[in-house]
């Protein structure tokens, strides 16, 4: 590559040279021109080296490179004007030296154009036969994907054409690959090509979107393979390693999140942060997704040490269980607590610590009363007591409309956060959300299980549906709703259209290699059939993030948790009820009597 700017200054003065006396250049000039050409080379040759760019760190004709060549250009230029109009007696004339840098640009730019186009063309050999790939997404992640699978030797996969609905794209060559329609003309551009792969390369699409894509792909035979979500690779490139199956979790949950990062730094960078709960899934990804905003300290408390162990290795790569950060506490001991607040002093807290079963919760009450309400006073009065600048109390839809011991005990812990809301200095609230995808006893992970022991897969009733959401997107809206002033309210999480559990049950049963049953059982004391996110006497008022719902809380007296039993299941759920009564408090709908309906490739069909 030196050699070749070297001859392409050469011959530019020389041209130039030429352009200059119409063809008729004087006898000698070019002998005189020598000073000028040996200037010219060596600063060329010098302040490419200086710039880096003759160490191989830009890819050929790469707009990075083609910068970093326009800058050195103009730069010699620069010595070599001065050089002749002040150190060589003009050994050229002032307009050639002018003159020869934008033709050195253009002479350079074709060179690696030429190099760039050669060595594309020997990796498209390479990867004749690969099979044809359709790209759904003509964004950067589908033009990053397509850049990567042009210019990898030996891949699986040649990039045919791509889809996207952007009316601008249409007719556009993305690294010469065509779009050639809408997501709508999907099926037929794929024939059209000859493609029976599909990429769906939209990392930040909600869940809808891939769904409808996935079951028009697969009607029609393709296969269909997806990118990892905004979250999974946030901060880094797309690259063809990232390229999978599409999961349940992308049906599912896939929720386009935006951060505002400079309000999250303020609450948290240079902090001391708690998290309890930091052995279960929400706390762990809590511990990990604050980590990244530099908190000055982070706390990590937990009953289970063997969960802390989880957290700590997940988190930094071992488990040593030797720092101060790791806190083995039960939130029901208020003596402990306040140990534990009095040594690290956290100025935010993320209360994740909760009894979260629905049928174990139904026949042991008492236990949810202790943990959910008692344990969540117990770390509102300690926050409180230390001056706690930032409380966020995880809740659940469950506590919308409670009609289970669970949603009971979880609106109670909701109207706790706000009556500290009031007592307290700092900002107290709640961050309600449904289920968690990816969760420990998630209703994915139960019914995998089910499916790798030959089933039958277990689902409550055919039309039950619940709320799903990546624990990511979970998570990290948990993190943006506590930078939100909205002492004492419960914000509640934009989950998209709820997901009728019966479809999932038969998307596992029909992609296993066995038959599987479906097998319904009833609904379970507590459960309804359809969650809701507010309930009916709440109205959600829009807040600054568009995911982010907020509602106002009645704030209820703690003292009045004494009076309640943690003995007896009925005694118990009766005044839990007692103390929501003044909200309309919901009786679950009587259950329906269990069916079992075998599957067969008939029924497996979502």
């Amino acid at each position: 590559m030196i050699a070749a700017d070297v001859a392409c200054v050469v011959v530019a003065i020389q041209v130039a040279l030429v352009v200059r006396y119409d063809g008729s250049v004087p006898a000698g000039r070019v002998e005189d021109s020598i000073p000028a050409v040996l200037v010219a080379v060596a600063a060329q040759v010098l302040l490419g080296a200086l710039t880096g760019l003759y160490r191989g760190h830009y890819r050929p004709a790469s707009f990075e490179e083609m910068m970093i060549v326009a800058k050195t250009t103009v730069a010699s230029t620069t010595v070599v004007v001065v050089s002749d109009l002040f150190l060589l007696d003009r050994s050229i004339p002032v307009t050639v030296a002018v003159a020869y840098g934008p033709l050195t640009l253009l002479g350079a730019s074709v060179v690696r154009w030429i190099w760039r186009a050669d060595q594309e063309r020997r990796i498209r050999a390479s990867s004749d036969g690969a099979a044809p790939l359709l790209v759904a997404g003509a964004g950067e992640a589908g033009a990053q994907i397509v850049a990567q699978l042009l210019r990898t030797r030996d891949c699986p996969y040649r990039p045919v054409a791509l889809v996207d609905d952007d009316p601008a794209k249409r007719r556009l060559r993305v690294h010469g690959v065509p779009v050639g329609g809408t997501s709508r003309d999907l099926v037929a551009v794929a024939e059209a090509h000859g493609a029976r792969t599909v990429l769906l390369a939209m990392p930040s699409v909600e869940s809808a979107v891939i769904r409808d894509l996935t079951a028009a792909a697969e009607d029609a035979g393709l296969a269909v393979l997806t990118l990892p979500s905004v979250v999974e690779i946030f901060g880094g490139q797309v690259g063809i390693a990232d390229i999978r199956p599409v999961t349940e979790e992308d049906l599912l949950g896939r929720v386009k999140v935006d951060i505002d990062i400079d309000a999250v730094a303020d609450y948290l960078t240079g902090r001391t942060v708690l998290v309890t709960g930091a052995g279960g899934s929400i706390g762990r990804e809590l511990c990990r997704q604050v980590h990244r905003f530099a908190p000055a300290q982070m706390v990590m408390l937990d009953r289970d040490e063997s969960a802390l162990h989880g957290t700590e290795l997940a988190l930094r790569g071992r488990a040593t269980l030797d720092t101060r950060d790791l806190v083995v506490c039960d939130i029901r001991d208020v003596d402990r607590l306040q140990e534990v607040f009095d040594e690290h002093r956290p100025e935010v807290v993320f209360h994740a610590a909760a009894l979260k079963h629905l049928p174990l919760l139904e026949m042991h009450p008492g236990e949810a009363v202790k943990s959910n309400c008692t344990g969540t006073d117990n770390v509102l009065r300690a926050a409180a007591a230390h001056g706690v600048d930032r409380f966020v109390n995880v809740s659940t839809d469950k506590a919308a409309d409670p009609t289970s011991v669970l949603g009971l005990s979880k609106r109670v812990a909701e109207r706790l956060t706000a009556h500290w809301a009031l007592q307290g200095d700092g900002t107290y609230l709640s961050v309600r959300f449904g289920n968690v995808l990816g969760s420990r006893g998630s209703v994915l992970t139960t019914f995998r299980a089910q499916v790798d022991a030959g089933g039958p897969i277990t689902v409550t009733h055919p039309d039950v549906t619940r709320f799903f959401m990546t624990i990511e997107e979970a998570v990290t809206l948990v993190i943006q709703a506590g930078a939100l002033d909205l002492d004492g309210h419960a914000l509640v999480l934009d989950m998209g259209s709820p997901v009728k559990i019966d479809d999932v049950a038969r998307r596992l049963a029909a992609a296993a290699d066995r038959p599987i049953d479906i097998t319904y059982t009833g609904l379970r004391p507590g459960e309804k059939l359809h969650e809701v996110l507010l309930s009916s006497g709440e109205e959600g008022a829009s807040t600054c993030h568009p995911l982010i719902t907020e509602v106002p809380v009645p704030p209820l007296d703690p003292g009045r948790l004494a009076a309640v039993a943690t003995a007896g299941v009925t005694q118990v759920v009766d005044q839990l009820r007692d103390l929501l009564a003044d909200e309309a408090v919901r009786d679950p709908a009587p259950p329906p009597p269990p069916t079992s309906v075998p599957t067969g490739p008939a029924d497996t069909s979502v």
